[in-house]
């Protein structure tokens, strides 16, 4: 038999698409076609299979080889088809069986030596191949660990083309011992004990957590604005296994899995510098789309310091997302969408010298460059921001406080408490967090009692807060509200809410 197949996957964004990898071997002068939208890396694969099988003691065809990959209209990229173009020349060579190759996967990049190198993208492209009846991936050794999340399938890890090659002919395996789930929280070690000070801005944050509503910080230097931000994720909930599946797809896609483990359930923390260009904050790319840094914050938080010295436009591109959950990147190649349920932390200086404070630091800035420097941010931006606190600087006494503050874990106890009563709340609804209420559930079935309303129209009277604002604040005081372990969210709730939304004009 002159004709060999495979399966392999190609992945547009989250989406993953089964590729049949088939080979014909006919005779006619020695070469190497391959067709199906490859892109540079997948060109390059001829050399590097070559390689692999003559160095593995294996046939290399001195003969006319045409590699397809189909579906045809769909574009292929990446190295992971080095191993399904080895397994389908093979077959079509007759040194191996292909009776069973329709029912598994083949996923790696070969080196000339033929180990089977770690890919990108292993844990979305089995996600897809499971969707499609595929239940068997053979896949590199060093993807394992992101593999293992997919319990439903049965994962052959290999570390070489010759281990591969033995368990085809003879289904013989060496039996690699079971890794256990490591769940470890690397984000402990930021704990919010640490924070010395900061009621107002802690408790902001707490209320953060429970609701989803993003945040700003602003105050000096040095007064704790990135020591909050960097243990937000501590105190909220674990992950749950679907939103783990996601996040970890995403990060595979992105190969920032060095970086955090595949089987996490911290929420994941991102914090692009703020010289990041709209493509790395979005996402974007030529012939590979990957997925910005608001993407790979799903379910997570997105942490930007020093906000209003991010270039013009940046922190703009990020309103669609906020909205609506999620990024569509449009290019020559097609559209691709990523998820992107992130909660944004801004900190910002109160002015480019950042003394600039009611205790009458020593500024020295113009109320021209402070209005300049804070007008960075611009309105349609500032008006999606649900929490704004200023962080005032620490005196002697709050730093010199011998007694600690509440840890991360006891305030991480409180906000699922709270989450747990809001989940019951909208039991029958299709949303899950305050922040996500409707505008129209929140002037009919969801208002505050009489007496936060009646102080909400009193502000809209007098102008004081927007129609947009004044529903940012029953969403605050709804989370105020399940915190305190009240039904329905009282006068107390709502001011405190006001002061949170309003307490920093910009």
């Amino acid at each position: 038999m002159t004709l060999g197949m495979s399966l392999g996957v190609a992945l547009l964004g989250l989406e993953g698409y089964l590729i049949s990898v088939d080979v014909d071997i006919a005779d006619g002068l020695p070469g190497y076609t391959l067709l199906g939208l490859p892109d540079a890396a997948l060109v390059e694969s001829r050399d590097r299979v070559r390689s692999a099988l003559v160095n593995c003691n294996e046939s290399w065809p001195n003969r006319k080889v045409t590699v397809s990959l189909s579906p045809a209209w769909l574009p292929k990229s990446g190295p992971g088809f080095d191993l399904p173009i080895a397994i389908s020349l093979l077959a079509a060579q007759g040194l191996i069986p292909q009776e069973n190759n329709h029912e598994r996967i083949f996923l790696g990049e070969l080196a000339l030596d033929g180990q089977i190198r770690f890919v990108r993208g292993v844990l979305p492209s089995l996600i897809a191949a499971f969707k499609n009846g595929v239940k068997t991936a053979v896949i590199p050794y060093a993807n394992r660990l992101e593999a293992q999340l997919m319990a439903e399938m049965t994962i052959i890890p290999m570390h070489n083309l010759s281990q591969l090659l033995r368990w085809l002919r003879t289904n013989e395996r060496e039996e690699e011992a079971e890794l256990a789930l490591d769940e470890t929280d690397l984000d402990e070690v930021y704990d919010f004990s640490d924070v010395a000070g900061q009621d107002k801005a802690r408790e902001a944050a707490e209320i953060s957590a429970v609701g989803g509503h993003h945040l700003l910080l602003i105050g000096p230097p040095g007064a704790g604005k990135t020591m909050i931000a960097q243990r937000f994720p501590g105190i909220l909930p674990p992950l749950s296994r679907e939103q783990a599946l996601e996040v970890t797809a995403i990060h595979s896609i992105a190969g920032g899995l060095s970086s955090r483990s595949p089987l996490a359930s911290t929420a994941p923390f991102i914090a692009p510098h703020h010289t990041a260009t709209r493509v790395a904050m979005v996402g974007g790319g030529g012939h590979h789309i990957r997925p910005g840094a608001c993407s790979l914050a799903h379910h997570g938080v997105l942490f930007i310091d020093e906000a209003p010295e991010c270039g013009p436009g940046v922190l703009d591109s990020l309103r669609q997302p906020l909205e609506s959950g999620s990024i569509t990147i449009a290019r020559s190649i097609g559209h691709v969408a990523y998820p992107a349920n992130f909660l944004l932390i801004l900190a910002a200086n109160p002015c480019p010298c950042g003394n600039f404070s009611g205790r009458g630091r020593n500024c020295t800035c113009s109320s021209q460059q402070v209005r300049r420097y804070l007008g960075k941010l611009s309105g349609p931006l500032m008006d999606r921001i649900d929490l704004r606190v200023e962080v005032e600087p620490l005196s002697r006494v709050d730093l010199m406080k011998p007694e600690l503050g509440q840890t991360s874990a006891t305030i991480r106890e409180r906000v699922i408490t709270s989450r747990e009563i809001a989940a019951v709340r909208f039991a029958d609804q299709p949303w899950s967090l305050n922040s996500r209420i409707p505008s129209r559930a929140l002037r009919t079935t969801f208002q505050s009692d009489r007496t936060g309303m009646n102080f909400l129209h009193n502000e809209l009277d007098h102008e004081h807060i927007s129609a947009r604002g004044l529903h940012k604040v029953m969403r605050i005081a709804w989370s105020i509200a399940d915190l305190a372990g009240h039904d329905r969210p009282n006068l107390e709730d709502t001011q405190k809410a006001f002061e949170l939304r309003e307490g920093v004009n910009l």
